[in-house]
């Protein structure tokens, strides 16, 4: 459908925007240690990693992604939104969703908001790939639910970053028990994997890997 193979996306708000998020593995400032097998799918994806996404900014939610007006002016046509925008310009196959911290108490709007991005990036030919939250703001995990029962509905891949951090000192989770523990990328050291960013890069990475490959298989076969 005329979408570059090897470029992905960015979806959503300050989890993923963040220079923090990725953008390392093209600025070449990261340590994969026991996980040198990756360096393959960074090198397939060079120019994705640090790239800022039209779809993607700090305070985002599924209804500003879908709104025109949010649209950056300079980047952007005339009554598109920012998501449409951003396919647009990157012509991405795959594209990483992270949203709802700041949906907590409207599940009904974002379950609705989140569904209609999906649906857009499958017109597309673009492969979403959903990923839950670290945090549980809301009480009882509702929003998580809802991303996990839509992948399970569109047969989408979803990356459940709650579980990953569970195992991490206060589940990976700063004192406002929203935001996550950072260090560096640096994967072989061992103090460092006690925090979520870490986990975070690593994870995210696997998952592109993993779809990377498993496209590449069906593509050849």
């Amino acid at each position: 459908m005329g979408n570059n193979p090897r470029a992905f996306s960015k979806v959503g708000d300050g989890e993923i925007s963040t220079v923090w998020f990725f953008a390392h593995y093209d600025l070449e400032y990261y340590t994969l240690g026991d996980f040198y097998d990756l360096q393959a799918v960074i090198h397939e994806f060079t120019g994705s990693f640090n790239r800022q996404s039209q779809a993607a900014r700090r305070g985002f939610n599924t209804t500003l992604i879908l709104d025109p007006s949010a649209a950056a002016q300079d980047a952007c046509m005339i009554g598109e939104m920012p998501l449409e925008c951003e396919l647009r310009l990157h012509r991405p196959s795959f594209a990483f969703i992270s949203l709802g911290t700041n949906q907590v108490w409207q599940p009904e709007i974002f379950e609705a908001g989140l569904r209609q991005i999906i649906e857009k990036l499958l017109e597309q030919g673009v492969i979403p790939i959903l990923s839950t939250k670290g945090d549980n703001l809301e009480g009882d995990h509702r929003i998580n639910q809802i991303i996990a029962e839509l992948a399970n509905e569109y047969h989408a891949p979803l990356w459940n970053f709650w579980r990953v951090v569970q195992p991490l000192p206060s589940h990976g989770l700063q004192e406002d028990l929203e935001h996550l523990t950072y260090a560096p990328p640096d994967f072989s050291d061992a103090y460092n994997m006690q925090a979520a960013w870490p986990w975070r890069n690593l994870t995210a990475l696997q998952v592109l890997d993993a779809l990377w490959r498993d496209v590449s298989l069906l593509t050849a076969e």
